[in-house]
């Protein structure tokens, strides 16, 4: 049985007009800074620890003289969905599986853990669980120094944390984000689960 997401949770846009985004976002929603570096913003206008992201293209992907036409990049890079618990997110992990339906990346990110699918047109979902009992303790995430030394995340591989978290290990111990784990690469649109 699928178990639905509770709650629209951000949209993540991929731009080669970075400081134009964020500051018409700022205009429009009333949304500030929760976390910025050179390649991606994360912003916020309520309790959510972010409700948008701007990854820029002039950081991410450099002009390539032989390549100037970027127009299927720029736009919606994905739609992300909450769900209330791990075990919801992994329970409609599991049945997905069953029905062939795999994401083509597992992350957690540090302030979430996600599940990234790309639907039969390669539209990017993400399904994901916040770390942090609170949207207090996510937020601060972004005002810390852990987000800075990776703001991507790392890996997981959710059958493990399935049978952990059936075994009888605590959600918050799975979903503890180790610093000396490898920072995943920010993977690109898919229209295929990765084998």
């Amino acid at each position: 049985m699928i178990n639905s997401p509770s709650a629209l949770a951000h949209v993540v846009y991929r731009t080669r007009r970075f400081e134009d985004m964020l500051q018409w976002y700022a205009t429009v929603f009333g949304a500030r800074i929760q976390y910025q570096n050179p390649a991606l913003a994360f912003l916020t206008f309520d309790e959510e620890h972010h409700r948008f992201a701007f990854a820029d293209l002039g950081v991410i992907r450099p002009d390539d003289p032989d390549d100037k036409d970027d127009s299927g990049m720029i736009g919606v890079d994905h739609v992300a969905w909450e769900y209330d618990s791990l075990n919801d997110l992994l329970a409609n992990y599991e049945t997905l599986k069953a029905v062939g339906i795999r994401p083509y990346w597992c992350v957690n990110h540090g302030m979430s853990a996600s599940l990234y699918y790309a639907d039969p047109d390669g539209n990017q979902m993400e399904f994901s669980v916040d770390v942090f009992p609170t949207k207090a303790e996510g937020t601060a995430y972004f005002h810390g120094e852990a987000i800075g030394q990776n703001p991507v995340g790392t890996e997981y591989d959710p059958d493990d944390w399935l049978a952990r978290l059936r075994g009888g290990v605590p959600p918050e111990e799975l979903m503890m984000m180790d610093p000396a784990a490898a920072v995943s690469p920010i993977r690109g649109r898919m229209t295929a689960p990765l084998a």
